[in-house]
């Protein structure tokens, strides 16, 4: 038998111009126009735009564009207000006027969750802080370029592993901001830039850090100039070498103040990075779960005692639950500091059977969880079990909380409240608070062959 060649279908882009029109954003914030009966998605586009655009990838259900020009703006699209927004990748909306990502991103919300809430369900008002000089915290990628013998310093470029030189982020608080420049200035002048890792910079509300992630032992030339520095400067100096260990070299240990509770932390601890929003959410939830002196109250996820110090002020007990046990250890530490003796800590790996631990026996009235991007997975279905009546979920991926929704909902609890929280204005990153309450034996069967609601916008 004569074999024939037989040329295989190209898949890759055809790299010829389109001119497309945006039909709506995606939960990233990418434009997406038809194109050959399929979604065409294109970074930095918005909705009714008609845009030039050229293919970069093509998949059998899908496509990605690239922008050449724009032939018809949006009335929503404003002049980005970063001088390094076209390639830095901290931030991927600011074209898109603030209201109206705060718009976008409800509407995402309310598109993922409309399927697990009560009828005539109205969302809260967004969370919100000022769109600029927010973040409190930041990582700065550090790369000597040996070629041109120059320091790369600033945050990765958009889609891509190479470094956007910045000294000037418009949405970092300004007494970090005007550090950028200095601390590059500093850098610099090491004797061997290449075993330099990353920088992170930090404001507690009062004192400014700067951590050193360092790969060789630093000369004491090199440790001279950071403690000149940490004097000229006022801010905490810490090193992180390949052992691990974190080492203060000078300065004052960091501590925040979080709605009324001082909490201890080091920098490579998670704190949320927009101070002002953190302090908002963390009261929005203690008024959604309408806390009593006589609740026994679970925080699952609970970090450094975010939630739960501020819980157990009003409660009777509070349980917080950590996966991590040195984090754990700083929240028992953060309890005694605010002189709270009803509130206790413990390590756990949430994601495998906890019945049997001690904290776990005893039920709880309310239970309240923020869990990392993964979701709740592994302890959502025995939500239950634990005997709450009251759940209040943070979360920072809908796609995860709408997941979970459905487990809570075969449990028998229902969505009462939903809002966004725009911890991070100008970047698509989105995250919500849930509340949930277990209905009725006589209502559960309504509730599982409900039909979908509709949920109001405020």
């Amino acid at each position: 038998m004569v074999n024939f060649y037989q040329a295989k279908k190209n898949t890759t882009n055809t790299q010829k111009h389109q001119t497309v029109t945006i039909d709506k954003l995606d939960h990233q914030g990418a434009g997406i126009a038809y194109y050959n009966n399929k979604p065409m998605f294109v970074e930095g586009a918005l909705p009714q735009e008609k845009v030039l655009v050229q293919p970069i990838e093509d998949k059998s259900k899908y496509s990605r564009a690239k922008i050449i020009n724009i032939q018809q703006a949006s009335t929503q699209r404003v002049d980005p207000f970063c001088p390094h927004y076209q390639v830095c990748g901290g931030c991927n909306m600011q074209h898109l006027d603030h209201d109206d990502q705060i718009t976008h991103k409800t509407t995402s919300l309310y598109h993922l969750m409309a399927k697990f809430a009560q009828p005539n369900l109205v969302m809260d008002e967004t969370i919100r802080s000022k769109s600029i000089g927010y973040r409190r915290r930041a990582r700065i990628s550090m790369l000597f370029d040996s070629k041109r013998q120059q320091l790369q310093f600033g945050f990765r470029q958009k889609s891509s592993k190479q470094i956007a030189n910045v000294t000037n982020c418009p949405v970092l608080e300004p007494v970090l901001n005007e550090l950028l420049p200095e601390i590059k200035s500093m850098i610099e002048a090491f004797d061997n830039p290449r075993a330099l890792g990353h920088v992170e910079v930090v404001f507690d509300g009062q004192r400014k850090a700067l951590l050193l992630r360092h790969t060789a032992t630093l000369t004491e030339q090199e440790q001279q100039g950071l403690l000149t520095f940490a004097q000229q400067y006022e801010v905490t100096i810490y090193l992180l070498g390949n052992s691990g260990e974190l080492n203060c070299l000078s300065g004052t240990p960091l501590q925040c103040i979080e709605t009324g509770n001082k909490i201890d932390f080091l920098p490579t601890d998670f704190i949320q990075v927009n101070q002002a929003v953190n302090q908002a959410m963390v009261a929005q939830a203690i008024s959604w779960l309408e806390v009593t002196k006589n609740d026994r109250i679970l925080d699952l996820f609970c970090g450094l005692g975010n939630f739960s110090l501020t819980l157990a002020q009003q409660a009777k007990s509070v349980v917080g639950v950590e996966g991590i046990q040195a984090m754990v250890e700083r929240a028992r530490a953060n309890a005694q500091i605010n002189h709270l003796d009803n509130l206790e800590f413990y390590q756990a790996d949430l994601e495998q059977d906890f019945t049997q631990t001690s904290w776990a026996k005893k039920a709880f009235d309310k239970v309240l969880l923020d869990p990392a991007r993964a979701g709740a997975s592994g302890i959502i279905d025995k939500m239950s079990d634990l005997g709450a009546k009251t759940v209040v979920y943070v979360s920072c991926n809908p796609a995860t909380l709408a997941r979970d929704s459905h487990s809570l909902q075969k449990q028998g609890y229902q969505l009462k409240k939903l809002g966004m929280i725009d911890m991070f204005p100008h970047t698509s990153h989105l995250e919500s608070m849930a509340l949930f309450e277990k209905v009725a034996k006589a209502d559960k069967k309504n509730l599982k062959n409900k039909k979908p609601t509709k949920l109001k916008l405020f």
